[in-house]
Parts: C-alpha cells; structure tokens; sequence
C-alpha cells in the first residue's frame, strides 16, 4: 500500500487553529510532518497544539501571528526563523476570507485589507523561507483559495478578486521555483463545512430575505455529490501534494467541491 509520508519535513500551515487549516495540520502531523501552527489566537493555537498527533515522535510548535497586520507577520516570521535554523520544507498559505458581499457595494479599503491578509502576507512568507527550501531543494507551496478562481461565487465580491491575484501570482511562482525542486499548487475549496460556509449562509440569507434553510437547499442543489465537503478531505489532497508522491504536480488549481465548478 502505497502511504503518504512527509517524515522529517516540517510544515508551517497558517490560519490553523479551525476549519480547513486545522485540518491540513492533523493531515500533515499524521504523515510524519513536524507542524509549525500560525493564527493570531494563541490560546486557540496552545489547544490545537496539543491535540496534533506525533506517530514520528515530531516535535510540534506554533508562533502567533495576525494576518490582517502584514508587520505582525513579519515581525513573528523573522524572530521565528532567528531562532530556529532548519528549513521549513511546506507552506500552507491559508487565511480567511473577506466578508461576504456583493462587489459594487465594497470599500476600497475592503480590497486594500483582503490584498495585504491574502497576497502580500503570502509573498512574504514565501521569501522569508525560499533560502532554505532552495538549500534543501525540497519546497512545497501550497495555498488555499477557492473554486471562485475558476468561476466567481455570487455574493463574494471581494473575495472572488483577490482569489484570483492569489491564483495568478502561485501561477507565475511555479514557473519560477520549479527548478530548485520547489512546487506550487492551489487547493480551491467548494462548500466545505467551516464557520465560512456558515457566514456565506448567514449573509446570502439575509441579503436575499430567505430562511437560512432555503438558502442551504439552494447550494445543496448546486452540488452533484448532493452534500457539503469535510475538510479533512481537502486535506488528504493537502498532504499528498506536500509529499515527495507529488513532486511533478505544478502550477495546478485542483479544486475539492463534489463537481460543483462547471468550468474545465
């Protein structure tokens, strides 16, 4: 049986504490991965600490950043890396997602926030552990965005945006850093079961003017497999692409949505 092993790698996952992020990080420690947790709550960070399991007997950390503060990020990611020598092998660029709302009724200051939390924190972490990556010439990149790269989501103004900078700048990266043995893909989550979904709900009910119920029945519709996604299946795929198993898979967009993107 062919398993998935990400023995003596160690990955940095961000916004890890809960949902799709939690899960990548279970995934990652299950496969053998020392797991480096990130997200600006650190009681939250201390639980999901705890409970990450070590079949490897890895050692497990985390460090407290907030990703809506580009500097706190920084700030976090450079004492980090002074203090701790080895490579860090696999990126998970993962955050939450701007409010839900329609895109003509957006702020400019709604498009410069998203920017700074998605791509630029991304960029930032991307050359903050590129020298060591490139001296280990092992990297995984791997960022999780959202099936609206393929095809917009209504009511995801904002977000439909800046998914798609996000997708064209991992696009351009793996035309890049593919030759010092570094990969980047793009996990494009579709209606996964996470407190997102549940705001998505919340506003489109409300904007709408529908019970929550009618608004789920609608999305449910939408879907072939006729359910919402867990996210610990989006993080099978995480793991596997973070493995050695993956490492002629580039530049890609996969998404996990039950067949719910019509777009190729």
């Amino acid at each position: 049986m062919i398993a998935i092993d990400c023995i003596g790698k160690t990955a940095l996952v961000c916004g890890s504490t809960q949902g799709i992020g939690r899960a990548i990080a279970e995934a990652l420690a299950e496969a053998g991965a020392s797991v480096i947790l990130a997200a600006r709550n650190e009681s939250a960070l201390q639980a999901a600490y705890t409970e990450l399991p070590t079949p490897s007997k890895q050692q497990h950390r985390y460090l407290v950043a907030d990703f809506s503060r580009l500097e706190n990020v920084q700030e976090s990611m450079q004492h980090f890396l002074s203090k701790n020598n080895e490579p860090i092998h696999i990126l998970v660029n993962n955050t939450g997602g701007p409010a839900p709302g329609t895109i003509h009724q957006a702020s400019t200051d709604a498009f410069v926030q998203a920017f700074s939390q998605h791509l630029l924190c991304n960029q930032f972490l991307v050359q903050s552990l590129l020298p060591r990556m490139k001296e280990a010439t092992y990297g995984r990149i791997l960022n999780v965005i959202s099936t609206s790269v393929k095809q917009p989501i209504p009511n995801l103004g904002v977000s439909n945006t800046i998914r798609g900078a996000v997708s064209s700048w991992a696009k351009t990266l793996s035309f890049e850093l593919a030759q010092f043995g570094i990969t980047v893909n793009n996990l494009l989550p579709g209606y996964i079961q996470t407190s997102r979904l549940d705001s998505l709900v919340q506003s489109t009910s409300k904007s709408k003017e529908i019970a929550e119920d009618a608004v789920i029945s609608q999305m449910l519709q939408t879907i072939p497999a006729g359910r919402f996604g867990e996210a610990r299946e989006l993080a099978m795929l995480a793991a596997f692409l973070a493995s050695p198993l993956a490492g002629y898979i580039n530049g890609t967009s996969i998404a996990v949505d039950g067949g719910r993107t019509s777009a190729l």
